[in-house]
This record gives structure tokens, sequence and C-alpha cells, in this order.
């Protein structure tokens, strides 16, 4: 006899489950902006570009810059409390894998249920497996981001371009406004 097995059946969530999205703040000004980078290749600049975007468009309070070291695991308990502590709003990226994509959306989901208001940032490659993340963590229309893939062959001048031209979605996304943008 072969058992098959669906790994996505063990735990369904209903709809009374859904993710509700963290109260969202009037504006960035004066708060702590939390940029949660995966290890992908160009991750770190680009959040470090949009930061930088961010804080040049807004009296930001600081830019708390923190690594997430296995890209396809859930959030480690410690990562969550720093999070907790020192971020009022948190930027996910860069998905550009499947499980890296998953993962971000399902890190940005379970930020948004501790209160954190996120904008996740995944590659237009991967839009099936983060939605698919999504409709398993109970959120299908959990609003991520999307940017051209790839984003690892991407020169300096490139991440960089890359990075301040996700802002203004970003910031939208951070503010209440649920309408994904596509960067180039």
């Amino acid at each position: 006899m072969v058992a098959i097995i669906d790994p996505t059946a063990r735990h369904q969530v209903g709809a009374s489950a859904a993710a509700a999205a963290a109260p969202r703040p009037d504006s960035l000004a004066g708060l702590r902006i939390g940029l949660l980078e995966n290890t992908k290749r160009n991750a770190d600049g680009i959040l470090a570009a949009l930061g930088a975007e961010l804080a040049a468009r807004n009296d930001v309070e600081s830019l708390v810059h923190l690594t997430k070291t296995v890209f396809a695991m859930p959030l480690p308990v410690d990562l969550v409390e720093e999070l907790i502590n020192e971020c009022d709003v948190v930027v996910v990226g860069v998905g550009d894998c499947g499980s890296c994509s998953a993962s971000a959306v399902a890190d940005g989901i379970a930020l948004e249920r501790m209160g954190i208001p996120t904008a996740v940032i995944c590659t237009d490659s991967f839009v099936a497996p983060s939605q698919a993340m999504a409709g398993l963590k109970g959120a299908p229309e959990f609003p991520f981001l999307q940017t051209a893939h790839p984003i690892a062959n991407l020169s300096d001048a490139g991440v960089e371009e890359r990075g301040r031209s996700l802002a203004a979605a970003v910031e939208a996304r951070l503010l209440g406004d649920r309408v994904p943008a596509l960067a180039p």
C-alpha cells in the first residue's frame, strides 16, 4: 500500500483566522524602520537603498538593519523579539526564489498578526508560491509587493536604483495602501 501525504493538509486555516492587518501609522516620521534582509544576493543592498530613500522622504528615528540567516525557515524567536522591541514597522525582503518568497510572506503575515505593519518584497517570478503561502497562512489576499526578477545579477548601480524605486510602494504599504506595485 502506498500512502500519499499532502503537506498542506495538516494545518488548514479557516476564514476566522484570517490575518488582520496591523494598525497603520499616519506617517513614518519618528518611527524605527526595520529592514529585514534574508541573505539572498543583493537583498541587503536593495534594502539599504530603500531605507535611505525612506529616511530621505520622512523624518524617521532610525533604520534597523537585521538579517534572517536561514531564508526558508520561519523567523526565530529571538529575531521576532528583536523586531518587536526595536522596530515600529518592518520591510521584509527580498524574496527571489520560491522558498524564500513563501517564507517572506509567512514572516510578514506573522509580524502583522503581532501588530507590526510590514511591507514584503518578492520578485515577480515567484508570485505563485507567495500567494500559495498567504493562502496556507489564512491570508489569501495578503498584499506583498513585487519587483522585477532577477535581483542577484544587478550591478551596484542597479541595486541602488531598484531599492530607491521601491520606496514609494513600500511607504504606501506601511501606511495602509493595499495596491501592489511593480518596480522596474
